[in-house]
Parts: structure tokens; C-alpha cells; sequence
């Protein structure tokens, strides 16, 4: 079975978070002597999913079967499925209900399958494909993308392990630290809470710190 989904019912509000995996990998799982190989990857668009489907079918050519889902857009607006041979609604359906259970958006997830000689029936399938997938996403791991605004700051390198223990506390990431006759460093806040955020570090530092927003867009942070 290959099935196309389009969601023309939700809502198209203004996206200020998402969830994706962390990064493209892969899985595998031994059930009742079959191999089920959960490959997944980051992909913006039907073309991408699509080239990583033929990808992972040259990579594994001898398989019995190459099961997927995905969706794509902030909104899950398309989804796509195929079961590929197994009866139907026994993969494509469990996959996707992972991807959709987790609110897992621009993945495609195909598990591969090479069938060790016991038939597992249509529940079996159905948990097999389902396990594989969650698998597969827990071992490249998630991310949530925050709609936030990066701003760099510079200070004196005195005040720098000062800075560092503070926004250590408060849970801000550091990135992409210069040093030079100063400390430039870059930060991503909360669009809500930025200038409380700057004027707690202004006055932290005893006004010495030179501040400016040079970026808004999405920052991934880990989650569960």
C-alpha cells in the first residue's frame, strides 16, 4: 500500500516551535529471526524523502521489503506511507503513528526488513515495525527547534568566568566564542524575555558589556 496524506485542516497559525530528530542514522533489531533495520533522516521536502528512500533500497538491495512514512512541513501538511509488500496497514500505518505520536515533523523513517523464515502475523508486524521505528529515533536522538533571536555579546576577559557561571545557570548555550583584545560570544534568547535577559547580564557585569541582536530563526535544543 502507498498512501499520500494532506492535512488541510489545521491550523496554519504562526510556527514558534518544532520537533525533529537530532540527526540522520540508523538501528537494528533481530524479531523472531527477521532483521528489521530502522534507517531515519532529516529531510525538507518530498524530492529529499524520496532520495533516501532509493538510498536505503541500493544500500540494502537483497531485503524483502523497504517499509516507510514521513511528514513534512511544520504542520505534518504531507504524509506519506507504504507498506511495501507486507499485508496491509501492518508498516507504513505503525510507522508513521510513531512519527506522529512524538510530533516529529521533516523525517522520514524507512525500516528495512529481511525476513528470517517465521511469520509473525499482522499484530506481530504491527509491533515490529512500530518498536523499530522508536528505536531508531531514540538512537539518533531528538531535538526542539525554538523560534529565538541570537545575540552576540562582548565583554572583558574578566568578567568572562562571571558571565559563563551565569548563563550556565540560567540554562543559556554559548557558541561560537571569539577571543581577541575581547570576548565576543553568541547567544540565543527567548524573543519574550531578551531585554529582561540583557539588562540581568548588564547589570551582572557592572555595565560592562557591549550587546547586539544579530539574528532571529530557529535554535535546536535537545529533549527527552
Amino acid at each position: 500500500m502507498f498512501l499520500l496524506l494532506l492535512n488541510t485542516q489545521r491550523s496554519r497559525f504562526l510556527i514558534e516551535k518544532y520537533r525533529t530528530i537530532a540527526k540522520n542514522g540508523q538501528t537494528e533489531l533481530i524479531i523472531k529471526k527477521s532483521r528489521f533495520i530502522a534507517s531515519v533522516a532529516r529531510v525538507e521536502d518530498e524530492t529529499a524523502a524520496q532520495d533516501f528512500l532509493t538510498a536505503t533500497k541500493k544500500k540494502y538491495p537483497k531485503a524483502n521489503h523497504h517499509c516507510f512514512a514521513y511528514q513534512l512541513g511544520f504542520d505534518s501538511e504531507a504524509q506519506r506511507m507504504s507498506d511495501d509488500g507486507e499485508p496491509s496497514g501492518t508498516a507504513g500505518s505503525p510507522i508513521l503513528e510513531v512519527l506522529e505520536k512524538q510530533n516529529l515533523v521533516n523525517v522520514i523513517c524507512v525500516v528495512t526488513r529481511y525476513f528470517g523464515g517465521i511469520k509473525l502475523g499482522a499484530g506481530g508486524l504491527i509491533r515490529a515495525y512500530g518498536s523499530a521505528t522508536a528505536a531508531g529515533i531514540e538512537a539518533v536522538g531528538k531535538v526542539a527547534g525554538i523560534s529565538q533571536d541570537q545575540y552576540e555579546l562582548t565583554i572583558n576577559y574578566n568578567r568572562l568566568d562571571l558571565l559563563t557561571h551565569w548563563l550556565t545557570e540560567h540554562n543559556i548555550v554559548t557558541t561560537d566564542i571569539n577571543y581577541t583584545d575581547q570576548v565576543c560570544l553568541k547567544i540565543w534568547l527567548d524573543h519574550d524575555h531578551a531585554i529582561k535577559t540583557l539588562a540581568a547580564i548588564t547589570d551582572l557585569l557592572a555595565d560592562q558589556l557591549t550587546s547586539q541582536k544579530i539574528n532571529s530563526g530557529f535554535n535546536e535544543v535537545p529533549i527527552q
